[in-house]
This record gives C-alpha cells, structure tokens and sequence, in this order.
C-alpha cells in the first residue's frame, strides 16, 4: 500500500540518496530508572565503559570520553577519533552551560573547485570514498579541552577500558556485521579490508573476537601524550599519509593542518518552549537553529496534551509545515559563522510570525522559499546543493553531581571515508559542503567549501531546563539532516505529549525537509500517511533510521531511553 502513496519529486530521491547508514532492525526495550547516575549510549560495550567512570567517581565528561573512546572500536561505522563532534555540557555546581565545536576543517588546500571536475560535480560517491573528503579531525582536540575543564579522574584512566578491549577483543554486533555485509570488502582501502573482513572477503561473523593492537597502540600514545600525540608525530604522520594516498584523489592534507586544529568554544543556543528552556548547538551546526525555528513556529499550536494525543494527523501536519519553513531557511542560510554572515533574526519572534502566517492548519503548503529574516541586509545567497551523509552516534549522560553531557559525535559516511590511519577509520566530512561553490543565478552558497572551513552539520546535542533551571532531559540523535526531525519528534513526545524517555525515542519517526512528508516503513503508518495525504502531504515512505539516546529528570529520578531501532541501551545506578 505505500507503494501508491510514493509521489515524492526527484529532489527528494536525490536528497535522501545520501543516507548510507542503513537499518538493521529493532529490538524492544524498556524504559531504564536509576538514582545517581545514567549513561545512554549506542553500544553495550561503550555505556559499560561510561557507567565504569561514573562508579569510579569520574564526572559526566569523564564519562563520555570513555564511552566515545570504545564506541570508536565496537561500533566503526558511526564515530571515532578520525572524525569530529559537539559537545553540550552543564555544570550544576556553577549553573554554567557550555557548548563545544569540535567540527572538522576543511585543510588549508581545500578551495571552491574542490569537488568539480572539468565544472562539473563529482559522482556523490566517488567523493566521499577519496582523500578530498577528509576534514582534519576534531575529535581527540575536543575530548582533551573538555577534560582538562571539567574531568574527574586522571586521562589515561579513561582510555583503559577500550585499550583493554581493542587487545583482548570485542565481539562484532549483528549491526558492525550487517553493515560490512553491505559495505563489501572492495569499498575500503586494503589495510582497513584486512581489519574488517575474512581473507576471503567476508564479514567477520556475529560473535566474532576482534582485536585491533594497532588502535591499543594509538590509544596509548594519546593517553601518555594528550592530545598533541593525536595532531604531531606517528600517528599525524599516519593520517597525513593516509589522505595522501587515498584511492581516486589525494585530499592535500598536511602535518600543519593538523597542528593549526583548534576546539571552538560557541555560545550556546537557547531558547523558550511551553515553559521550558531549551539548548542546543549553534552554527556550523544548523541542528540547534533549525530545530528552534520549528519549535517556536509550533508553540501558539495546540499539538494535544498527554500520550493519547500523540501522532493525530492535525499535530503531523502542523508539526511538517514548520519543519518545511525552518529547512528553508537552514538550507539557504547556515554554514560556518566564521565564514559566513548569518542573519541575526531567524528566531525574531516578529520574523517567526510572519512565517507562521504561511501555516494553514487545513492544507499543506507547497514547498516554501526561505524567509528574509531580520540582519539579512545586502547578502544573497544561492540555493544550497548540499547532501549529507548520516553515519553518527550519540551519547548522553547526567552524573551524580547533577552535571550532564549531550554529545552527537560523528565520522560522516556510514566508516566514514573507508580510509584507514594507525587503527581507525578517517571520516569523509567535508562532503557535507556544497559541491558547487555558486547556484543557478551565480550566487555564492554559504556552505560551500574553503579552507580551514567547517561544513555545515545537523547534529544538535539538546539539554532540557525546567521552569526552575534544572536539568530535565539530555538528548540528541544521529540521522544526517534527518536529525532536526528526530529531535522535534522526540521534544514533542515528551513535552506536549507526556511520554517518557523511552517512549519518546521509539516513536514512530516522521517529517518534512521540504521534499515531502517522510514516514518510517511501518505497518501502522499507513493510515497516518493517508490521512496525511487527504491534506496535501505527498507521502516519502522511508527507513528512518534514527539513535535516540535520551536521559530524563522527572521527580527526582532519572529515566533513559535508547532508540530501538539500534543497539544502544542505558545504564545506571
């Protein structure tokens, strides 16, 4: 029956096109309670090794790095320490919050043409599996600066648990498995073919021991040395390399590159819904912004209050028309702050409520054309032509102390760039710039590549304050652009409609990013989408494969939720 419901335009199928990171079935689960402390992360292994440093006494960043760390080696294909990240962090004791950019940059050689060939773009594909796609990793840069600010127990202590499983062995999890399966062993470069597969070219098995001394090695030296061990010597040398030697196209990568790296430390992103506060990351991320946007564009709505008024066919509708309007102006406007001149008032209630006007509550509008927001002035900008890639994770964490992290971490491309360098993976972010550097008219698009430059990303790590500044949920996903409309489901699901963590996290997914209303493949979504239809909506079946990691406050007991639809679980005491 969704197949007669498919009447999405060829924008969309060239939207979603980029969306590698494929499903590989749910597993039900159930709502996690806990007293003092809680991690949610993606991977048993990784939530483990979080829970270790919270009983050690270790804080919520101590946490996350030790849990980002084995989520690098149990779960390759989404994060690691060739790639990048965002980092929320509240301090309960100051009531300080914080927001970190650890994004990749585009290399000092990295120009406008950098994806063009003769004028004309690079196959999607052939791109993201060449050095051109690599950005210098920010990821090892991050974890350091939020320890040395925030951390608990000594550096080294919190590689240990992934050092000890990258010597003795991990078993690989029906996803590391099926996603290989898929993949194929031709798609990586050979040293990363012979870590991954048989000699005879197959996945290693579920259940499989496996080990990687290569990546112990590389653990030790960062341990030992911090991050200056990651960004000089052996292993930059090994990265420098790596790009170099790329199949298709060396990337220009230097030893400079990565020494130049530096952790932005931006001003958080806040703003009011339904007597909450709500944060989250600001630009180059447009997750924050555009989630905001949405959120403020809904709030004079009535959505239905409490879980029997979640998921009427009124609140999908409202909900995909302020998406549609919010990725509008994401997609024209966002990109690297220090780069790019972004208009100061795509939150300007006034602004906001001369596009809610453009909300029928009865019919769905036609895809709309970005706003000309407050702080504009005498910019104009070209229509995006940017695809994003969705192989991410994400991990959330409030400790004893009341501290919390939100941290959406990622290496682009379902493994990233398929390169490989001193035992992980090398990730193929900058694929996430606009191909072009101008649109149709000749106009400059704001993400459009150039050097030292981040290119725009999705991911939003979310804090939720309640009206007495206390910390009522952690949350964030994994998703591509999709993750806007992951994190406004899930917002929804436990502010308008009462759900909890869990409940919120298996929701069934759904959205608008203006190519038509997307619905998770299942079997109750079909009368949805019909009724949906009747309003206009043209309906884009699709496997909406989110990682929901969520961690609650809700009367003094903490609650976690891990998306089903992956392997995650939550743990605590």
């Amino acid at each position: 029956m969704f197949a007669a419901l498919l009447t999405v335009s060829s924008a969309s199928a060239q939207n979603t096109r980029s969306a590698p990171e494929t499903a590989t079935g749910t597993a039900e689960k159930t709502l996690a309670v806990a007293e003092q402390h809680m991690v949610s992360a993606a991977n048993r292994y990784a939530a483990e090794a979080g829970l270790e440093m919270l009983r050690a006494g270790g804080s919520a960043v101590d946490a996350a790095i030790a849990a980002q760390l084995v989520l690098n080696l149990v779960e390759p294909q989404s994060s690691g320490i060739g790639g990048g990240a965002f980092l929320m962090h509240w301090d309960a004791q100051t009531s300080s919050l914080k927001a970190y950019d650890g994004r990749e940059t585009a290399p000092a050689s990295a120009g406008p043409d950098r994806f063009l060939v003769d004028g004309r773009q690079m196959p999607f594909k052939k791109a993201a599996r060449s050095g051109l796609s690599v950005g210098v990793p920010g990821l090892v840069r991050l974890l350091a600066t939020v320890h040395q600010a925030n951390g608990q127990l000594p550096w080294a202590r919190l590689f240990e648990p992934a050092i000890s499983l990258a010597e003795k062995g991990f078993e690989v999890s029906p996803r590391l498995h099926l996603m290989l399966r898929w993949q194929g062993p031709e798609s990586f470069v050979a040293s990363a073919r012979r870590y991954f597969f048989t000699r005879a070219g197959n996945a290693w098995p579920i259940g499989h021991l496996l080990k990687n001394p290569e990546f112990a090695a590389t653990l030790r030296r960062i341990a030992a040395d911090g991050a200056d061990g990651f960004y000089d010597g052996s292993i930059a040398e090994a990265i420098v390399t790596a790009v170099d030697g790329a199949p298709t196209a060396p990337g220009g990568m230097t030893l400079q590159d990565l020494a130049d790296y530096d952790v932005k430390e931006r001003e958080p992103l806040c703003f009011s819904y339904r007597a909450r506060t709500i944060c989250s990351i600001g630009p180059p991320s447009s997750g924050g912004v555009t989630v905001a946007q949405t959120l403020k564009l809904l709030e004079p709505f009535d959505l239905g209050q409490g879980p029997d008024a979640a998921m009427s066919t009124r609140a999908l509708h409202l909900i995909a028309e302020a998406e549609k309007l919010a990725y509008a102006d994401r997609n024209r406007y966002i990109a690297d702050p220090d780069f790019v001149d972004i208009p100061s008032g795509l939150l300007d209630p006034g602004y906001l409520d001369t596009r809610r006007v453009l909300i029928d509550p009865l019919r769905a509008m036609q895809r709309p054309k970005p706003g000309e927001p407050p702080g504009l002035g005498k910019q104009s900008f070209g229509r995006d032509e940017t695809m994003e890639n969705v192989g991410t994770s994400h991990i959330s964490i409030i400790d004893r102390q009341g501290n919390a992290v939100s941290m959406t971490t990622t290496i682009e491309g379902a493994f990233g760039s398929h390169i490989w360098a001193a035992g992980f993976l090398l990730n193929n972010e900058l694929t996430d710039f606009s191909f072009r550097p101008t649109g149709a008219q000749g106009r400059p698009i704001a993400n459009a590549v150039g050097p030292g430059k981040r290119p725009r990303s999705s991911m939003a790590p979310t804090i939720v304050f309640n009206k007495d500044g206390k910390v009522e949920a952690v949350l964030g996903s994994p998703g591509g652009s999709r993750i806007i409309l992951y994190l406004v489901k899930s917002l929804v699901a436990l502010i308008d409609w009462g759900m909890d963590a869990q409940q919120a996290a298996d929701l069934l997914n759904f959205g608008n990013r203006g190519y038509g209303f997307e619905i998770e493949l299942d079997g109750d979504a079909v009368w949805t989408a019909l009724k949906l239809k009747a309003l206009g909506h043209r309906i884009a079946p699709a496997l909406m494969n989110s990682g929901v990691h969520i961690v609650s406050n809700r009367d003094g007991q903490l609650q976690g939720g891990a998306d089903q639809r992956r392997e995650g679980v939550v743990l605590g005491d």
